[in-house]
């Protein structure tokens, strides 16, 4: 985590970002690094440090923690921290690739992998003893844990992720939320929410591995409506997104294009190779509790 640490404050010191040839100062734009974007890197900051601190006891008292959890968070929350970067979001404004290449960026790296390293109870670890009980009750109540089982069970999650990328991509709301920053945190807040519900159902769903085969039908499911989103903008006769058509670009058909490619291709391969890594673990772990149920039964000593 300290080296997860070290890369996003490097991450930091690029202070210019190049369009049409020639470098602009990142601070041209209030919207880049607003009080919006601090407020967001600064909870990534407190994110990130609770589960370093937890990740830190849990090893002071030798739980059961691997180090693959820990490296997949890393990964995952550099990946978050990236995408909100001045650099990055400076161009995300300004083309609608790069917006595209931001939102995928925290869709099919950051969520997945934040949620592969388990950061709910580790950051639990991370709390005093009393500060631990009082937030750690009221998750483990009925009402709680209910609510969580439906909205992170795999159809529901996945409905409410497809709702937000598809809403999302309506022309008006989509410019709407370039202008506006506090509508462009809602957008992202959105994406990250529902693709964390999505990974977070799929994975530690209540079937564990034994549910994986189900997973498998939603990925690619997920892979098939997001590949015809991104059809739809590549093949648009015209550009949809008309607040890039007045930034100045000189081939904005083009650059929505290239945004649609970015969804189609890169974003569908990825959620592919998941799919099979699912299916993978899946008949793993068929093939487990075949051969346990193949062992046979223990004879009892005869007198």
């Amino acid at each position: 985590m300290r080296v997860a640490i070290l890369v996003a404050l490097a991450l930091l010191l690029p202070t210019t970002t190049w369009a049409h040839g020639s470098s602009a100062p990142v601070s041209s734009d209030p919207r880049v690094l607003s009080l919006w974007d601090q407020a967001v890197l600064a909870g990534l900051g407190v994110f990130g440090a609770l589960y370093w601190i937890g990740s830190r006891e849990l090893r002071t008292r030798r739980a059961a923690q691997s180090g693959f959890e820990r490296a997949a968070f890393g990964a995952g929350w550099i990946a978050l921290v990236a995408s909100v970067l001045p650099w990055f979001d400076a161009a995300a404004l300004e083309l609608f690739s790069a917006h595209m290449a931001q939102h995928e960026l925290m869709m099919l790296v950051g969520a997945p992998l934040i949620v592969a390293g388990r950061p709910l109870s580790t950051c639990l670890w991370a709390l005093p003893e009393r500060w631990r009980r009082h937030v750690a009750t009221p998750l483990q109540k009925v009402t709680v844990t209910g609510l969580a089982r439906v909205i992170a069970a795999p159809l529901t999650a996945w409905t409410l992720h497809g709702i937000a990328v598809w809403t999302w991509h309506i022309p008006a709301l989509y410019e709407l939320a370039v202008r506006s920053e506090p509508v462009h945190t809602l957008q992202h807040a959105t994406f990250i929410g529902t693709s964390v519900l999505f990974w977070w159902g799929l994975v530690y769903g209540r079937y564990g591995r034994a549910g994986y085969g189900a997973a498998v039908f939603y990925v690619f499911t997920t892979a098939i409506h997001t590949g015809i989103l991104g059809a739809l903008l590549t093949f648009a006769p015209s550009p949809l997104y008309r607040i890039y058509a007045t930034q100045g670009h000189h081939d904005p058909l083009g650059d929505q294009q290239i945004a649609g490619l970015v969804m189609w291709i890169p974003a569908g391969v990825l959620l592919t190779l998941m799919g099979i890594g699912l299916f993978a673990a899946w008949l793993g772990e068929a093939e487990r509790r075949a051969r346990g149920s193949a062992r046979p039964a223990a004879v009892p000593p005869t007198s």
